[in-house]
């Protein structure tokens, strides 16, 4: 098995030397370092041709340097279950909802601590990333423009008390770890007239970091339209003192996910609708449709991508409805389904560890893992292009992760030494 090293202050005359093999030979740096090494051990090829048969890209676009991350807001682990696949490693997780903990220990093989409230600072490790699906709550602004006008405490000292964000950027300005990966629903920035953006917005870029928003629809990565703002942030006093050359992925290339690709073959009949609801449901869209309305059920194109999966589908699942011939009334996804959904692996989808109402509620609650994992791609580019500024090519599997401080477990996070 292959296994990481970290090799800093390298001369730069040997980086000089590196990037001209690159360039002459057409070779990533990692390529150039490791045919080096081979040759230097008596293990030169006698036709010439690497040993190893490495992709021909560029390092940063095939090395996944190993990082740290906690995991705030948890849920089921959408961010643990992503960022894992991608060398990422939990150092801590929070999560206050008993049923949501129960999931992620049998996931993820540890509960997270209850309440971000009662967490103390003391208590969290130093993280290379700190993730988050954090809540999207009113703050209360009144008085900030007077407070300013008069020289006293604003923004992140004021507007913040009370709401759940603060417990967070109080955790961000404690640790202050190098990267941020938010995520929250589509309208925060509209939320509350644009306050609650406004406050979060200001709030980040006092405490000293490069703010990247934008959001992202999952409907190129599942069958399903989920729009959610993914907010990245870079720490501008240690790490990146230059902005990071930090891109949003694009949905993968080939066609789009089709909803029949998720479903089931042979679902349980509970989970077709009784005649009185679905006569009911199409009353109630009539009714507002004769209103001008838009409300009312979603009886899907399996063809096609389903509305939004919501926490309240356990209600009466109207807003994903899948149709099974005139004769009979529809049916609502099994939670199963709703795990393909959001796009979690197989291995959780086998494993739902809860009542039906709560699988319900934790998949409409979470994040989408593929869009957190091809974000979080990039992140690890900008990482890795980082560390290969000063020559630092490869980590060591185990003992180092992608950045400087020390941390849980005796690995450094990405920080400038002093």
């Amino acid at each position: 098995m292959a296994k990481q090293m970290l090799i800093r202050d390298v001369p730069d005359e040997l980086v000089g030397w590196i990037d001209g093999e690159r360039a002459d030979k057409r070779m990533s740096q990692r390529e150039v370092v490791i045919n080096a090494m081979m040759i230097a051990s008596g293990k030169r090829p006698d036709n010439g041709t690497m040993l190893i048969d490495f992709p021909s890209a560029k390092a940063t676009e095939t090395y996944l340097p190993p990082f740290s991350f906690i995991d705030l807001f948890a849920g089921i682990g959408g961010f643990h279950s992503a960022l894992a696949k991608i060398n990422g490693e939990c150092r801590f997780s929070c999560e206050w909802d008993v049923h949501s903990q129960r999931t992620y220990k049998a996931w993820h093989h540890r509960t997270p601590v209850g309440d971000i409230k009662d967490v103390k600072i003391s208590d969290i490790p130093d993280h290379d990333v700190l993730a988050a699906g954090f809540p999207c709550q009113p703050f209360s602004i009144a008085g900030v423009s007077k407070r300013q006008s008069l020289g006293i405490a604003h923004g992140f000292d004021c507007a913040t008390q009370g709401n759940l964000f603060f417990q967070l950027a109080t955790i961000i300005k404690a640790k202050r770890p190098p990267v941020l990966f938010l995520e929250n629903v589509k309208n925060l920035k509209s939320h509350d007239k644009g306050r609650t953006w406004e406050v979060i917005h200001n709030t980040l870029d006092e405490l000293d970091y490069w703010i990247f928003p934008k959001v992202i629809d999952a409907a190129g990565w599942v069958p399903q339209h989920r729009e959610r703002v993914y907010i990245v942030c870079f720490d501008k006093r240690a790490a990146f003192p230059k902005k990071p050359d930090f891109v949003f992925p694009e949905p993968p290339a080939g066609p789009a996910p089709k909803l029949r690709d998720i479903l089931e073959p042979d679902p349980d009949q509970k989970y077709t609708l009784t005649p009185h609801l679905w006569e009911y449901l199409q009353r109630y869209a009539e009714g507002h449709r004769l209103k001008g309305n838009g409300f009312g059920f979603g009886l899907v194109d399996l063809d096609g991508v389903s509305r939004t999966l919501s926490a309240r589908y356990y209600k009466d699942g109207s807003e994903i409805l899948i149709p099974q011939g005139k004769n009979r009334p529809p049916r609502r996804l099994t939670p199963r389904e709703c795990a393909r959904l959001m796009g979690f692996d197989k291995e959780f989808q086998d494993n739902i560890v809860v009542s039906d109402t709560q699988a319900y509620r934790q998949f409409g609650n979470a994040v989408c893992p593929p869009v957190v994992e091809a974000v979080g791609r990039e992140i690890s580019r900008v990482i890795a292009e980082k560390l290969m500024e000063n020559g630092c090519v490869l980590k060591r599997a185990g003992t180092q992760s992608a950045t400087g401080a020390r941390g849980a477990g005796d690995k450094p996070v990405l920080r400038k030494s002093n």
